[in-house]
This record gives structure tokens, sequence and C-alpha cells, in this order.
């Protein structure tokens, strides 16, 4: 099967974002001003992130942030406030309620479809490197990183969920070939559940048995935001898009 990852967009064709005033094509030199300068905005009902210093001449690696439904409102700003504020762009899709609704829906397509089309309005206004966007998802949206970057291995260069459980019996290691080359990251809790610790244990030995490429960290929080936990993601991140591929120990995982 083809990657879905053409020259610039994700999608074999581009969603046209909404015609408002803050994403309209006569707006595009304010908007790329207005994010450099506060580091979030709204784009077409998405949050945005942009770098300091943002170079429109330079390709930078894409954060997808898939929030946890579950948890109080997601700021998108504060948090890669906390991952870095020179090293990505970033981008948090807006999901309808129908959508939020059916988070745990695994074949949810529509929810999906939000993920690209997110995608496809950030490369077509900011500078993205095509073969640099990760997906980032954090409780049950961790779960949702790991479907869609399974089922479109090709299309990611890696993911990342924090506190957010692989999928084990939807047969997300279909195309194993293509998932083996996956750099994937998990972050947990020290004082998960009995039942949690064992799908952990269940998850590590699928990936040890299929050769793929799983990472963990172990922390002793319980907050999948906190700064300790984004400032691994940072390292991990930039350890891939760098490919240094020496491991780097955490300060405060276990």
């Amino acid at each position: 099967m083809n990657s879905r990852l053409p020259k610039r967009s994700l999608r074999p064709t581009s969603i046209p974002l909404v015609s408002d005033q803050r994403t309209s094509p006569d707006n595009d030199s304010r908007l790329v001003a207005s994010l450099s300068q506060s580091g979030a905005d709204w784009m077409a009902g998405d949050q945005v992130f942009t770098p300091l210093g943002y170079e429109p001449s330079y390709e930078y690696p894409l954060l997808v942030w898939l929030a946890d439904p579950n948890g109080p409102a997601f700021d998108l700003g504060r948090v890669m406030k906390r991952v870095s504020l020179r090293n990505f762009l970033a981008v948090g899709p807006q999901f309808s309620a129908a959508e939020i609704g059916a988070q745990n829906a695994p074949n949810n397509g529509d929810r999906e479809d939000a993920v690209w089309s997110a995608i496809d309005r950030v490369c077509d206004r900011l500078s993205v490197h095509p073969q640099r966007i990760y997906l980032v998802g954090q409780g049950v949206g961790g779960s949702d990183a790991f479907r869609i970057a399974c089922r479109h291995p090709q299309s990611f260069a890696g993911v990342v969920s924090l506190g957010g459980p692989f999928p084990l019996c939807e047969g997300l290691l279909s195309r194993l070939t293509d998932v083996r080359r996956l750099p994937m990251l998990l972050c947990c809790h020290r004082n998960a559940s009995d039942a949690a610790i064992q799908h952990t244990d269940q998850t590590l030995r699928l990936f040890h048995a299929a050769g793929a490429m799983l990472a963990m960290r172990i922390y002793p929080s319980r907050n999948d935001l906190s700064r300790a936990v984004l400032g691994d993601v940072n390292r991990w991140l930039m350890d891939e898009v760098c490919g240094t591929g020496a491991p780097q120990h955490s300060h405060c995982a276990h």
C-alpha cells in the first residue's frame, strides 16, 4: 500500500481552510506574524503553535497533538513551552462533539479525517518537513495516536503516547514491515493499576516478538504533561530528528 505522504500534503487532496478573517489567504502574512509572536493561535478551529524565531525558509518538524477528551481543556501553547520553544511546529486538531463522543470507537474515520485536515492546513500555511511529522497523544489521545500511526506508518516519523495504552486487540501490527521502522515512545505512571501494568507487560512482549521499536519511560508523577515528562519527550524527539540513535536517560524517570 502506498504512503499517504505526497510532496506537501498528507492527504490525496488538500482540504481548503475555512474562509474567515484569521485564516483567509489575504491574511497569511499576518497569521504567521501573529503566531510567531504569541507562540499559539487558532487556524480554522485548530490550535497552532509556531516556535520562537520562526523561519519560513526552514522546514520544521511538526507535532500533531491529540488531547485527552476526558481531561481538562488542552492548552497547546502552555504544553509546547514545556516541550521546546524553538524546535517544533505543533497543531492540536479540533474535534467535533460527535467525534469526541466516539473516542473509544477504534474505526472512527471522522476523527482520523480531522487529524489529516489539521495537518493539511498547517502544511499549506507554514513550513513543515514532510518526513518529520509526529503524532503525540495524551490518555485516550495517546491510544488514538498509536492507531493512526500504525495504520499509516509511512506517513509519520514517530509516535508518542503519554499515558495512553497501546490498543492490543485491533491488529495494528498487520503492516509489520512498515511499523517496524516507526519509532514509538510510551510514557507510563509508576503507581499504575495492576490491570494497566499487565497491559503494559503484554504490549512490551508484543513489540519484542514483532521486532518493533517501543521505548518506555516510567514516572513517579501521574501528571502526563509535567515539565519532566515533556522535557523527556523533547529529548526523545530531537534524538529521532537528528538521527543520533544514542539512548538518553531521563533525569527523573525510573
